[in-house]
């Protein structure tokens, strides 16, 4: 008999929760300006310049436009161009709604469970398109509260926001490193790598219907 607690609300992450893949936008992207399908991965996960300048964007502290230019000047040398301003409004043209997953946020908010975004952003514009207001009571983007996942404050931040206790919540996550922050705080870590089966997970959880 499972001793895992049932959870009473839902942290989610948007990019590649609520959208499609977003490791194989990357991919395409990358393949598009270099060919080298895992270009900007490797450079934002090596790359200590790269990584910098991803956390500093991620955490409001520089903008979209210093972003792209920051990553175009490391880039240069290696002889790849991108267009800054513009290749992360063309990363994030790549990215489409994952409708399952957007249905059963519907479905857990009409049966009432409280329901948070908790987003690393990317880009200015990464939530257009999409009515936030429907899908989740509270968002909490990393860009505009100055901290990013998998820093412990901005889990404790989105159950403030929805008046719960973190042992209370799940967070579903397409990364596993933002999963293990969470679960410092003692929330409960749902790996996403299947709308299917996230989604049957929450049916049973929540006995929502998607």
């Amino acid at each position: 008999m499972s001793t895992v607690p049932v959870p009473r609300a839902v942290l989610t992450d948007f990019g590649g929760v609520l959208t499609s893949d977003i490791f194989e936008a990357f991919e395409t992207y990358s393949t598009s300006v270099s060919g080298d399908p895992r270009l900007f991965r490797t450079l934002l996960g090596s790359d200590p310049a790269a990584g910098a300048l991803l956390v500093e964007h991620e955490c409001g502290r520089i903008d979209q436009a210093a972003f792209e230019r920051g990553i175009a000047e490391l880039l240069a040398p290696r002889g790849i161009e991108v267009p800054a301003p513009g290749f992360v409004d063309a990363f994030q043209a790549l990215l489409k709604p994952d409708e399952e997953m957007l249905a059963a946020m519907r479905a857990l908010r009409a049966a009432g469970v409280p329901v948070a975004i908790v987003s690393n952003s990317l880009g200015d514009d990464a939530y257009r398109g999409y009515d936030l207001a429907e899908l989740a009571d509270t968002t909490v983007i990393s860009g505009e509260v100055g901290v990013r996942k998998p820093s412990r404050a901005i889990y404790e931040l989105a159950c403030t926001r929805l008046g719960v206790e973190p042992s209370d919540c799940v967070m579903i996550d397409d990364l596993e490193h933002n999963l293990r922050g969470a679960e410092r705080v003692g929330i409960l870590g749902l790996h996403h790598t299947d709308s299917a089966r996230t989604v049957a997970t929450l049916a049973e959880w929540f006995a929502i219907s998607v």
